[in-house]
């Protein structure tokens, strides 16, 4: 296997210094990327890939080295569109609910205020762009090739990931882990490693976002087609004379509400790739007639596979987080520091709330410090039109008002899980999903352990120049607990409770996972079980989110199974001598 890997690596090699020229402020030349209007009504390709997503672009990039490949992504371009390029306009997109977003905000059944991307490149134009590798014990747990998987992470490396510029605030982050106790100092890494360390950015020196679309650089332009605004609606199966149903094509629509048809060539290795996220993977298999059969024949859906499986298992990190004021000026930066602890919780840091200094545009969910102005709006009265009084009135504020950052942990799993189901069969639609967050006491004593080391690292000497004296710990907790950080009842006096703390002020990282898991959806190889030629290639797979961020391991991901499923079909066999 490893010289078959090898083989392989060296035959797509030659593409690995296209286009990385590219200045990271000029969009590349992507002629393969058009309009979805654009397409016949009916066309065939070797490979048809449901989502330009984190794992949707590497893996279109590799499949199309010796295949045809239809890549259909449902937003538009990342190129051109400052919010998403540029770091200082982080948190635009996250706060523009409108239908042009490329985030689709959604709400989950936790009261949780949470985002989907629709838009080329996926999570990683809209994240906060941390870096790094999921660990060699995850590695092995799931099954993959080390080896292999080093060499792709790699391969995302060189186009997209950076070492940080370490400043002030950062710096005393990290020292005020170490001095907490979350040792040892790992220095810069983009691997996981217990202890405090630096990880990489998808954020260049200039402050440009490089994202998973860039990784389209090192697709054969011949072989690869992209069509933006193309929403999936359903897969198409042949049933009749198939022991098992096979998956041959898909129906999509283009912007002006066109219908189209994408088949599969002939040919035994030929498939259908879902990479459309934890919540659009599992969304389009119920609406193509995969999942569990009461609930499409709830939604008129002619059930193809009863498979009960579709939607469960769904996860989402639990991320809390305290609002430091600062009595000097910070920074603006994301995330570049992690503290890997042993209880099970990560801790991070971003700082410089006002990231739009050009604009009066300051509501950026989860990193707006929102306190005071919004806190006076109780939960049953926040509707859109309440928050956008009380943001009119944070316009207003001076800029001190903004001044700080937050320290934020993540826990680890997580173990408790929930379940999605459709609302509609409209792909552009948002499922119902519930996480479940703390369910299981094991996540809520992570999370409590997390805060704790949280308040060890305020009351620390190397970060004593970025809070106030007369604000204490206990006084960040409940100042940060009465900002409506989510939909979620409130209780007061929070901090003598960090087990309520948590509950309460509970949100999203973005990383949520499950839905398709390997074992219960689909199998090792990420094959649909029970159906021919359909996998599902991305997040929804994973049975734990990896390290502490999981971008570069979803793009490892489409990397990673990009060269394996074209070893099969190029069935390059292992020399005997």
């Amino acid at each position: 296997m490893g010289f078959t890997f090898f083989r392989i690596w060296r035959f797509f090699g030659v593409v690995l210094l296209h286009g990385l020229c590219t200045s990271a402020d000029q969009a590349p030349n992507f002629t393969f990327v058009k309009h979805a209007t654009t397409a016949p009504s009916i066309s065939y390709y070797d490979y048809i890939i449901v989502g330009g997503g984190t794992a949707g672009c590497p893996l279109a990039a590799t499949l199309s080295q010796n295949a045809t490949v239809l890549l259909l992504e449902r937003g538009g371009s990342p190129y051109g569109n400052p919010n998403i390029t540029d770091l200082a306009n982080f948190g635009a997109p996250l706060a523009d609910p409108s239908p042009t977003s490329p985030s689709q905000r959604f709400i989950s059944e936790d009261g949780v205020i949470n985002a989907r991307a629709r838009v080329l490149g996926g999570g990683s134009c809209l994240n906060a762009g941390f870096y790094s590798r999921a660990s060699p014990q995850y590695v092995r747990d799931v099954g993959w090739d080390g080896l292999r998987v080093n060499q792709s992470y790699r391969w995302v490396e060189r186009r997209v990931a950076f070492e940080p510029i370490m400043r002030q605030w950062q710096s005393a982050v990290r020292d005020g882990l170490l001095e907490a106790g979350v040792a040892p100092n790992n220095g810069f890494t983009y691997d996981h490693i217990s202890g405090t360390k630096v990880g990489g950015t998808i954020f260049d020196h200039r402050g440009h976002r490089h994202t998973a679309a860039d990784l389209l650089e090192y697709a054969n332009p011949s072989r690869l087609d992209v069509l933006l605004y193309a929403p999936v609606h359903k897969i198409l199966f042949r049933i009749q004379g198939k022991e098992r149903p096979m998956a041959h094509g898909v129906v999509f629509k283009d912007a002006s509400g066109t219908t189209h048809r994408a088949y599969l060539n002939r040919g035994t290795k030929n498939e259908i790739i879902i990479s459309a996220g934890s919540l659009g993977s599992p969304q389009l298999l119920m609406m193509s007639g995969v999942g569990p059969k009461a609930q499409l024949k709830l939604h008129n859906i002619t059930v193809v596979l009863n498979q009960p499986m579709v939607g469960q298992l769904m996860s989402d990190n639990p991320m809390n987080a305290l609002f430091i004021p600062s009595p000097v000026p910070v920074e603006v930066s994301l995330i570049q520091v992690v503290g890997i602890t042993h209880s099970g919780s990560y801790i991070e840091a971003a700082s410089g709330a006002n990231f739009g200094r050009d604009t009066t545009q300051r509501d950026y969910g989860m990193f707006s410090p929102k306190i005071g102005q919004l806190a006076t709006v109780p939960p049953k009265e926040r509707t859109p039109e309440a928050i956008a009084k009380a943001v009119k009135v944070m316009e207003s504020l001076a800029d001190e008002a903004f001044r700080g950052g937050f320290i934020l942990e993540k826990i680890m799993g997580p173990i408790s899980t929930g379940h999605l189901r459709l609302t509609t069969k409209n792909p552009n639609d948002n499922p119902s999903v519930r996480f479940n967050y703390f369910k299981e006491p094991q996540d809520l004593h992570r999370c409590v352990q997390g805060i704790s080391t949280i308040e060890k690292i305020i009351d620390s000497r190397p970060f004593s120049r970025f809070k106030y004296d007369y604000m204490s710990v206990p006084t960040l907790l409940n100042m940060t607990a009465h900002s409506p950080i989510n939909l979620r009842p409130r209780h007061l006096n929070t901090s003598r409770s960090l087990e309520q703390y948590c509950k309460d002020t509970v949100m999203t990282i973005w990383h949520y996972h499950g839905g398709c898991q390997v074992g219960a959806v689909v199998d090792s190889d990420y094959r649909v079980l029970g159906v021919d030629a359909l996998r599902v290639i991305d997040g929804s797979t994973f049975n734990a989110s990896p390290g502490t961020n999981p971008q570069a391991t979803v793009m490892m991901l489409g990397r990673y199974m990009g060269i394996k499923i074209l070893s099969e079909r190029l069935a390059i066999e292992t020399p005997t001598s």
